[in-house]
């Protein structure tokens, strides 16, 4: 999707099913990701601006992932955090010429579990909580001495791990992808947000705030939220933002998709502010 995309058609009035209509909203997921997101933005008359401030590579040393992948049948779990988590771990699987296994899935969250299935994974719990000792707490009485295999990103941190550790799971924590920057950003969506020619910023991980922070810089982020909107998809991503410095605007209450969506609607519901014009 480009910007052009988004300003197709004639443009959608303000009203009770289109409660975003009129808001230019900056999506900084990875293409790959953003698809839902941007589903229920457009659902609700938002104009989405895509503008990618991460990506998503292989390890460079898949040795670790290899040697667990190795070893599936030997696990009782496999527990999946994102949908990234998914893509790489089958990825690999296929190249290594090993089936999928009839071992139990847990997946973190709707989106995870729908992304394991649909690459042929059997999903056998569904994750509410995204806390690590949340996660933890909910899944205790299925994982006590059981194996679990992680595969996560290299930049996630091994709270969830550790937090299954001490309810008894015996862990398998690999790196199963990279969280990299992009090699470039769109200069023409930046110098938008720049003069403040958007109203809403959504950050899904802090991968993309620290990316995109890196581009502006965390000072220009912090005047611009002066004016611009910003938004975190959970509390890791706005913990990231504050510690920054950076005000969050819009947090959402469930991490997902629609939960993202569902904030924004509601913050501009709770403070009405006229959209943007561009």
């Amino acid at each position: 999707m480009t910007e052009a995309d988004n300003h197709k058609g004639h443009p959608i009035a303000m009203t009770p099913s289109h409660p975003l209509a009129g808001r230019h909203i900056v999506v900084t997921r990875a293409p790959e990701q953003a698809q839902v997101l941007i589903h229920e933005l457009e659902r609700l008359g938002g104009e989405v601006i895509l503008l990618p401030a991460v990506a998503f590579e292989a390890p460079l040393d898949s040795g670790p992932l290899d040697h667990a992948l190795g070893e599936l049948p030997a696990f009782d779990w496999i527990l999946f955090t994102s949908q990234n988590a998914v893509r790489f771990t089958a990825s690999r699987l296929d190249q290594m010429g090993l089936a999928r296994t009839t071992q139990r899935v847990a997946a973190l969250g709707p989106a995870t579990a729908q992304a394991a299935k649909e690459q042929g994974f059997r999903v056998n719990y569904v994750a509410i909580q995204h806390t690590a000792h949340s996660l933890a707490d909910e899944m205790k009485t299925l994982v006590h001495g059981c194996r679990v295999l992680l595969p996560r990103s290299d930049r996630a941190d091994h709270q969830i791990a550790s937090a299954l550790h001490e309810i008894g799971a015996r862990v398998t924590d690999v790196v199963a992808y990279r969280t990299v920057a992009p090699g470039a950003l769109d200069l023409a969506v930046l110098d938008r947000i720049r003069v403040a020619q958007v109203d809403v910023i959504i950050f899904a991980s802090p991968s993309a705030f620290y990316n995109l922070a890196s581009f502006l810089g965390t000072g220009e982020l912090m005047k611009l939220a002066e004016t611009v909107h910003l938004a975190a998809i959970g509390p890791t991503t706005a913990r990231a933002m504050r510690e920054a410095g950076v005000r969050v605007h819009i947090e959402a209450e469930e991490a997902s998709a629609s939960g993202l969506a569902d904030a924004i609607v509601k913050h501009y519901h709770d403070r009405p502010v006229p959209p943007r014009s561009v």
